[in-house]
């Protein structure tokens, strides 16, 4: 056989690549399949013939193909599930000469049956293991969210998780200001989390959902015969069932001034008395305070001691506003497609242009809760593979700009002035000189009305 024989022909080539151990899928730049080879067609049970057109979608489950035609960018060792069985996935985006993504390839790892088989078991007990550990953690301390849970890529959102890093080993006390619906407490669990105290307790207290009259033996407990009614026993208080922990308090602006009192006495002398105690109670609790209140305005109100602010407000967080960072949008309403379609079952892909552009441009009063309960809704009306304009809620399409009528003129105005300048630092990747100049007034006044709504 001389030595032109022996090259590897396109029919060799063909026969290697249909029947490869590795499953081999093709899709052009819409994400149509082009090339499914015939190991990856017998396991999906399909025919690799008459596959060839349809969307990878409609195929594989799971398939993010599509989405490495959208992005071209890769992803190498994907843990895919597909009928039943993991498996390990890459997908690889074409580029033609002009760096223009034309379409992707994918491979699925697989040698045989009872390899897989065992390795499939393997990654199922390890996956069961780690579920077990987060379940036993969530239990025992109390958290449900890490910092991986703070969705967005905005420069406001990676300021505030680089300050979470930065502080959460301190003991000091924290202040979480910002709109309902911000994720105050997906922050608090946050600085817990990363903090010396994590192994021990994460309690929670809502001062805005405790009736006044409860509200003292709620957080520092009560003896048994304390008063009417009080448990065989006593209770204990959210202080000393978060002892060695955190202790979060949520709306704290809403504390009567009486309880305000007693709460400063326990943070001052890190004891409680529970009621009907002969004798305080040692503790050793860091508390994470969270409120929309104006406190400051409380304050000068006498509605909320001074004392108390400064001893809670050691270190400030501002949470901004869903509409102060715009931005991260779309990469939560993909978050919350994937988290409602994984809880419900539905198969939603993605979103359309026009009904993200109307998701973008609506004020969101209610901030990334309202948002999550929009895309809740959508997803169960929508009857495609995309969440479409026609699934949204009238009111998004019908008023998604200032809520005229709902304010002062005073305060719309000022609302139009701050998301100008917002929409306008954005634009303009903060180079203020830049924005000042498009805005049509001097730096000097960008940077008082800057600071005047706190942006940035």
């Amino acid at each position: 056989m001389g030595v032109k024989d022996s090259l590897l022909t396109d029919e060799m080539m063909d026969t290697i690549i249909a029947n490869a151990f590795e499953w081999i899928v093709v899709v052009d730049h819409r994400g149509d399949i082009i090339y499914l080879n015939d190991s990856y067609s017998a396991f999906l049970d399909v025919d690799s013939k008459t596959v060839i057109g349809k969307h990878v979608t409609e195929v594989i489950e799971n398939t993010r193909m599509h989405h490495v035609v959208q992005t071209g960018k890769e992803e190498l060792a994907d843990l895919q599930y597909i009928r039943g069985n993991y498996m390990i996935a890459n997908r690889v985006p074409i580029f033609n000469r002009n760096k223009e993504v034309i379409g992707a390839y994918g491979t699925v790892i697989f040698r045989d049956t009872s390899e897989w088989d065992k390795m499939n078991s393997h990654v199922k007990s390890m996956l069961g293991r780690i579920r077990n550990y987060l379940q036993e953690y969530e239990q025992q301390t109390g958290v449900k969210y890490t910092l991986e849970d703070i969705i967005g890529k905005s420069k406001l959102i990676q300021t505030l998780k680089e300050k979470v890093k930065h502080i959460a080993s301190s003991d000091v006390s924290v202040l979480i200001r910002g709109e309902s619906g911000t994720g105050k407490e997906l922050f608090a669990h946050s600085i817990h989390q990363l903090s010396n105290r994590s192994s021990m307790p994460f309690i929670k207290l809502n001062c805005a959902a405790i009736p006044e009259h409860l509200l003292e033996s709620e957080l520092f407990g009560y003896e048994e015969g304390a008063f009417t009614g009080a448990k065989k026993g006593g209770k204990k208080g959210k202080f000393l069932l978060a002892d060695g922990g955190t202790l979060f308090l949520d709306e704290i602006g809403d504390m009567s001034l009486p309880m305000q009192i007693k709460l400063l006495r326990a943070l001052q002398e890190g004891e409680v008395e529970p009621i009907g105690a002969g004798k305080p109670i040692q503790v050793n609790v860091r508390v994470i305070a969270a409120t929309n209140r104006p406190l400051e305005k409380m304050m000068e109100e006498k509605r909320f001691r001074d004392d108390l602010y400064y001893r809670i407000h050691v270190i400030p967080f501002h949470i901004p506003s869903l509409r102060e960072r715009t931005e991260d949008i779309p990469m939560l309403v993909e978050h919350f497609i994937q988290k409602i379609c994984k809880r419900t079952g539905r198969r939603i892909t993605s979103v359309t242009p026009d009904a993200l552009a109307v998701l973008s441009r609506y004020r969101w009063p209610g901030n990334i809760r309202e948002l999550e309960n929009v895309i809740q809704a959508a997803v169960h009306l929508s009857t495609g593979d995309k969440l479409t304009l026609e699934a949204l809620p009238d009111y998004l399409t019908e008023s998604y700009s200032i809520p005229f009528g709902s304010k002062s003129l005073k305060d719309t105005l000022e609302e139009a002035e701050k998301q100008a300048i917002i929409q306008t630092l954005e634009n303009v990747n903060d180079d203020k000189l830049e924005a000042a100049k498009l805005l049509g007034i001097s730096k000097s006044s960008l940077y008082e009305k800057i600071k005047k709504y706190h942006i940035g």
